[in-house]
Protein backbone atom coordinates (compact mmCIF):
# COMPACT_ATOMS: atom_id res chain seq x y z
CA UNK A 1 0.00 0.00 0.00
CA UNK A 2 0.88 3.05 -0.70
CA UNK A 3 0.07 6.72 -0.14
CA UNK A 4 1.92 9.66 -1.29
CA UNK A 5 3.11 11.89 -4.17
CA UNK A 6 3.72 10.75 -7.36
CA UNK A 7 5.50 12.03 -10.76
CA UNK A 8 4.34 12.50 -14.17
CA UNK A 9 5.64 8.48 -14.85
CA UNK A 10 3.78 7.39 -11.93
CA UNK A 11 6.14 6.62 -10.03
CA UNK A 12 6.83 7.43 -6.13
CA UNK A 13 8.33 10.83 -5.98
CA UNK A 14 8.40 13.17 -3.22
CA UNK A 15 6.66 12.73 0.11
CA UNK A 16 5.09 9.15 0.92
CA UNK A 17 4.06 6.70 3.15
CA UNK A 18 4.39 3.18 2.14
CA UNK A 19 3.28 -0.20 3.98
CA UNK A 20 4.98 -3.57 2.99
CA UNK A 21 3.51 -6.95 2.25
CA UNK A 22 5.81 -8.04 5.27
CA UNK A 23 4.25 -5.28 7.48
CA UNK A 24 6.98 -3.22 7.36
CA UNK A 25 6.50 0.69 7.21
CA UNK A 26 7.91 3.73 5.60
CA UNK A 27 7.32 7.10 6.22
CA UNK A 28 9.54 9.86 3.90
CA UNK A 29 10.92 10.96 0.59
CA UNK A 30 11.07 9.41 -2.39
CA UNK A 31 12.81 9.90 -6.25
CA UNK A 32 11.69 7.86 -9.18
CA UNK A 33 10.13 5.25 -7.15
CA UNK A 34 13.04 4.81 -4.65
CA UNK A 35 13.59 5.76 -1.00
CA UNK A 36 15.93 8.18 -1.64
CA UNK A 37 15.96 11.37 1.04
CA UNK A 38 15.13 11.40 4.91
CA UNK A 39 12.75 8.94 6.01
CA UNK A 40 11.77 6.70 8.81
CA UNK A 41 11.73 2.54 8.38
CA UNK A 42 9.62 0.68 10.81
CA UNK A 43 10.83 -3.49 11.16
CA UNK A 44 7.71 -5.40 12.26
CA UNK A 45 10.85 -6.88 15.05
CA UNK A 46 10.09 -3.37 16.58
CA UNK A 47 13.42 -2.04 14.86
CA UNK A 48 13.47 0.53 13.48
CA UNK A 49 15.91 3.27 11.05
CA UNK A 50 15.56 6.84 10.78
CA UNK A 51 17.77 8.97 8.73
CA UNK A 52 18.94 9.73 4.65
CA UNK A 53 18.46 6.82 2.25
CA UNK A 54 19.57 6.87 -1.52
CA UNK A 55 17.99 4.32 -3.78
CA UNK A 56 16.23 2.02 -1.11
CA UNK A 57 19.44 1.50 1.33
CA UNK A 58 20.53 3.45 4.13
CA UNK A 59 23.20 6.39 3.10
CA UNK A 60 23.97 9.30 4.81
CA UNK A 61 23.34 10.37 8.40
CA UNK A 62 21.06 7.78 10.29
CA UNK A 63 20.17 6.36 13.48
CA UNK A 64 19.28 2.59 13.74
CA UNK A 65 17.47 1.30 16.91
CA UNK A 66 17.34 -1.97 17.79
CA UNK A 67 14.75 -4.42 19.11
CA UNK A 68 17.44 -5.51 22.19
CA UNK A 69 17.34 -1.42 22.91
CA UNK A 70 21.43 -0.83 21.47
CA UNK A 71 21.57 1.64 18.89
CA UNK A 72 23.77 3.05 16.52
CA UNK A 73 23.79 6.56 15.52
CA UNK A 74 26.19 7.67 12.85
CA UNK A 75 27.41 7.60 9.30
CA UNK A 76 26.33 4.85 6.29
CA UNK A 77 27.05 3.39 3.04
CA UNK A 78 25.00 1.21 1.15
CA UNK A 79 23.54 0.08 3.90
CA UNK A 80 26.48 -0.55 6.11
CA UNK A 81 27.80 0.68 9.33
CA UNK A 82 30.75 2.84 7.23
CA UNK A 83 32.28 5.95 8.51
CA UNK A 84 32.26 7.32 12.26
CA UNK A 85 29.42 6.36 14.45
CA UNK A 86 28.47 5.52 17.94
CA UNK A 87 26.89 2.39 19.11
CA UNK A 88 25.25 2.28 22.45
CA UNK A 89 24.53 -1.63 23.81
CA UNK A 90 22.13 -3.24 25.33
CA UNK A 91 24.47 -3.34 29.23
CA UNK A 92 25.69 0.29 28.45
CA UNK A 93 28.80 -0.14 26.70
CA UNK A 94 29.06 2.62 23.97
CA UNK A 95 31.73 2.46 20.63
CA UNK A 96 33.07 5.57 19.36
CA UNK A 97 34.74 6.25 16.49
CA UNK A 98 35.52 4.84 12.99
CA UNK A 99 33.47 1.44 10.84
CA UNK A 100 34.22 0.39 7.71
CA UNK A 101 31.97 -2.21 6.29
CA UNK A 102 29.54 -2.78 8.85
CA UNK A 103 32.56 -3.06 11.71
CA UNK A 104 34.26 -1.56 13.76
CA UNK A 105 37.79 -0.43 12.01
CA UNK A 106 40.10 2.36 12.41
CA UNK A 107 40.65 4.37 15.78
CA UNK A 108 38.05 4.20 18.37
CA UNK A 109 37.36 4.21 21.90
CA UNK A 110 35.41 1.43 23.84
CA UNK A 111 33.86 2.26 27.06
CA UNK A 112 33.03 -0.15 29.78
CA UNK A 113 29.89 0.95 31.68
CA UNK A 114 30.12 -1.91 34.60
CA UNK A 115 33.77 -1.11 35.38
CA UNK A 116 34.31 2.95 34.43
CA UNK A 117 37.49 1.18 31.91
CA UNK A 118 37.80 2.03 28.45
CA UNK A 119 40.04 1.18 25.47
CA UNK A 120 41.04 3.60 22.91
CA UNK A 121 43.03 2.59 19.99
CA UNK A 122 43.18 0.87 17.01
CA UNK A 123 40.56 -1.65 15.66
CA UNK A 124 40.86 -3.84 12.71
CA UNK A 125 37.49 -5.85 11.25
CA UNK A 126 35.78 -5.48 14.56
CA UNK A 127 38.51 -6.61 16.71
CA UNK A 128 41.16 -4.46 19.17
CA UNK A 129 44.21 -4.31 17.34
CA UNK A 130 47.18 -1.79 16.92
CA UNK A 131 48.44 0.42 19.28
CA UNK A 132 46.45 1.15 22.44
CA UNK A 133 45.98 2.43 25.91
CA UNK A 134 43.53 0.56 28.39
CA UNK A 135 42.20 3.07 30.99
CA UNK A 136 41.06 1.76 34.35
CA UNK A 137 40.06 3.63 37.49
CA UNK A 138 43.15 3.98 39.46
CA UNK A 139 45.49 2.53 36.33
CA UNK A 140 46.55 1.80 32.83
CA UNK A 141 48.31 0.27 30.30
CA UNK A 142 50.10 1.28 27.03
CA UNK A 143 50.99 -1.52 24.24
CA UNK A 144 49.90 -3.50 21.30
CA UNK A 145 47.17 -5.43 20.91
CA UNK A 146 45.98 -8.52 17.97
CA UNK A 147 42.84 -9.62 17.83
CA UNK A 148 41.84 -8.27 21.10
CA UNK A 149 44.61 -9.06 23.09
CA UNK A 150 47.62 -7.26 24.49
CA UNK A 151 50.64 -8.66 23.05
CA UNK A 152 54.38 -7.96 23.48
CA UNK A 153 55.83 -5.21 25.23
CA UNK A 154 54.09 -2.38 27.13
CA UNK A 155 53.97 -0.67 30.64
CA UNK A 156 51.30 -0.12 33.40
CA UNK A 157 51.31 3.18 34.37
CA UNK A 158 49.89 3.67 37.85
CA UNK A 159 48.42 6.48 39.39
CA UNK A 160 50.78 6.68 42.41
CA UNK A 161 53.35 7.82 40.07
CA UNK A 162 55.51 4.80 38.85
CA UNK A 163 55.07 2.63 35.75
CA UNK A 164 55.78 -1.32 35.67
CA UNK A 165 57.25 -2.39 32.55
CA UNK A 166 57.08 -5.94 31.06
CA UNK A 167 55.25 -7.25 27.77
CA UNK A 168 52.92 -9.84 26.87
CA UNK A 169 53.73 -13.45 26.30
CA UNK A 170 52.09 -16.79 25.09
CA UNK A 171 52.64 -19.01 27.83
CA UNK A 172 54.13 -22.55 25.86
CA UNK A 173 51.48 -25.35 25.79
CA UNK A 174 52.66 -29.20 26.24
CA UNK A 175 51.58 -31.28 23.25
CA UNK A 176 51.88 -35.12 22.58
CA UNK A 177 54.03 -36.08 19.59
CA UNK A 178 50.99 -36.94 17.56
CA UNK A 179 49.64 -33.08 17.97
CA UNK A 180 50.46 -31.12 15.23
CA UNK A 181 49.03 -27.65 16.52
CA UNK A 182 47.96 -27.06 20.07
CA UNK A 183 44.15 -27.73 20.57
CA UNK A 184 43.43 -24.74 22.56
CA UNK A 185 44.37 -20.74 21.98
CA UNK A 186 46.15 -19.73 25.11
CA UNK A 187 45.49 -16.03 26.59
CA UNK A 188 48.68 -14.10 26.64
CA UNK A 189 50.15 -13.77 30.51
CA UNK A 190 51.90 -10.70 31.69
CA UNK A 191 55.67 -11.04 32.22
CA UNK A 192 57.16 -8.05 34.50
CA UNK A 193 60.84 -6.79 34.14
CA UNK A 194 61.19 -3.33 36.04
CA UNK A 195 58.74 -1.24 37.88
CA UNK A 196 60.37 2.73 36.85
CA UNK A 197 59.52 6.30 37.80
CA UNK A 198 56.83 7.46 35.00
CA UNK A 199 58.86 7.43 31.39
CA UNK A 200 57.42 8.60 28.02
CA UNK A 201 56.48 5.65 26.44
CA UNK A 202 57.19 4.16 22.72
CA UNK A 203 56.78 0.68 21.88
CA UNK A 204 59.95 -0.02 20.25
CA UNK A 205 62.06 0.32 23.35
CA UNK A 206 63.02 2.26 26.42
CA UNK A 207 65.78 3.86 27.97
CA UNK A 208 64.82 2.94 31.83
CA UNK A 209 66.02 4.52 34.84
CA UNK A 210 67.64 2.40 37.80
CA UNK A 211 65.23 -0.34 36.69
CA UNK A 212 64.68 -2.81 39.56
CA UNK A 213 62.74 -6.39 39.50
CA UNK A 214 59.29 -6.82 40.67
CA UNK A 215 56.12 -8.31 39.65
CA UNK A 216 52.75 -7.01 40.82
CA UNK A 217 50.85 -10.61 39.41
CA UNK A 218 47.70 -9.73 41.02
CA UNK A 219 47.22 -6.30 40.05
CA UNK A 220 48.31 -7.54 36.52
CA UNK A 221 46.35 -10.20 35.92
CA UNK A 222 43.35 -9.03 37.22
CA UNK A 223 43.63 -5.83 34.78
CA UNK A 224 43.95 -8.10 31.78
CA UNK A 225 40.76 -10.85 32.80
CA UNK A 226 38.81 -7.68 33.52
CA UNK A 227 39.17 -6.28 30.13
CA UNK A 228 39.12 -9.44 28.19
CA UNK A 229 36.02 -10.58 30.16
CA UNK A 230 34.43 -7.50 29.17
CA UNK A 231 35.12 -7.08 25.99
CA UNK A 232 33.92 -10.72 25.19
CA UNK A 233 30.69 -9.82 26.80
CA UNK A 234 30.20 -6.44 25.10
CA UNK A 235 30.39 -7.92 21.64
CA UNK A 236 28.66 -11.33 22.30
CA UNK A 237 24.64 -10.11 21.61
CA UNK A 238 25.74 -8.02 18.07
CA UNK A 239 25.83 -10.69 15.82
CA UNK A 240 22.64 -12.24 16.38
CA UNK A 241 21.46 -8.66 15.81
CA UNK A 242 23.46 -8.45 12.82
CA UNK A 243 21.07 -11.62 11.54
CA UNK A 244 18.33 -10.24 12.35
CA UNK A 245 18.80 -7.30 10.65
CA UNK A 246 20.75 -8.50 7.23
CA UNK A 247 17.11 -10.66 7.62
CA UNK A 248 14.94 -7.32 7.79
CA UNK A 249 17.22 -5.82 4.84
CA UNK A 250 16.25 -8.57 2.57
CA UNK A 251 12.69 -8.12 3.56
CA UNK A 252 13.13 -4.80 1.85
CA UNK A 253 13.57 -5.62 -1.45
CA UNK A 254 9.86 -7.15 -1.45
CA UNK A 255 8.69 -3.83 -1.44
Amino acid sequence: EYDGERNSEGERHGRGKARLPNGDTYDGEYEHGFRSGRGTYRFRSGAYYTGEYLQNKKHGQGTFFYPDGSKYEGDWVNDQRHGYGEYTYANGDIYTGEWFNHNKHGQGTYDYKDTGSKYVGGWVNGNQEGEAEVIHLNHRFKGKFLNGNPVGRGKYVFDIGCEQHGEYILSEQDKGEEEEEPSLLVAPKWKASEITKLTLWTPHGENLPSPREASLPSLHEVSSEVFSAERDAGEEDEGSREEEENKDQEDQGEE
